[in-house]
C-alpha cells in the first residue's frame, strides 16, 4: 500500500469513528448538556477498547479464573491468560449485555466490576458509576445505555 492510500484509509477510519461519536452525542442530548457528552463518550470508548482487546481471550480468562479463584493472589494468572496487564472476569460481553435489556444496569455494573484493579482505577477516575446512575435515572429506563452500547458494539473503536 503506497503512502497516499494509507492516508486515505486512516482518514476514512477517523471519519467513521467521528461520525459514530457524534451519533452517540445526539442520543445524549436532553439528559446531558453538550459540554457533558464527554462524560459518557470518553469512558465508554475506553471500556469498549478494553472489551475489544480482551474479547479474544475472554473464555480463557474465565476458565483460568475458575481454577485460581480460591488462591490468595490471582492477578498474575489472569493477566497471563488475557495476554495483557489487565483482565475481566465477568461472564458478560457487550453482545451478551444487549441480549438482556431488562437487566442492563445490573449486568453492565457486573461487567465493569469484573475488570482487574488497574482498570477499576481508570474507571474510578472517570466517576463512571455516577454517570451510569445519572443516565439511567434521568431516562427512567435503560434505553440510552442500551442504545449507547449498541453504537459501541456495532461501531468498533479498534485502531486499524
Amino acid at each position: 500500500m503506497d503512502e497516499n492510500n494509507k492516508f486515505d484509509v486512516v482518514g476514512t477510519n477517523i471519519a467513521e469513528k467521528a461520525t459514530m461519536i457524534w451519533n452517540v452525542a445526539d442520543m445524549l442530548r436532553g439528559p446531558f448538556k453538550p459540554h457533558e457528552y464527554g462524560l459518557v463518550i470518553l469512558p465508554m470508548t475506553v471500556v469498549k477498547r478494553f472489551h475489544d482487546c480482551l474479547l479474544p481471550t475472554h473464555k480463557a480468562v474465565l476458565e483460568q479464573y475458575e481454577k485460581v479463584k480460591n488462591f490468595a493472589v490471582i492477578d498474575g494468572f489472569l493477566a497471563k491468560a488475557s495476554g495483557y496487564q489487565f483482565y475481566n472476569i465477568s461472564k458478560y460481553t457487550f453482545e451478551s449485555l444487549l441480549a438482556d435489556p431488562e437487566n442492563i444496569e445490573a449486568n453492565f455494573r457486573d461487567y465493569l466490576n469484573g475488570f482487574s484493579a488497574n482498570v477499576q482505577d481508570v474507571l474510578a477516575k472517570f466517576d463512571f458509576d455516577n454517570i451510569i446512575r445519572r443516565t439511567l435515572t434521568m431516562l427512567s429506563v435503560s434505553g440510552c445505555m442500551i442504545v449507547t452500547q449498541e453504537k459501541y458494539v456495532f461501531s468498533s473503536i479498534r485502531e486499524s
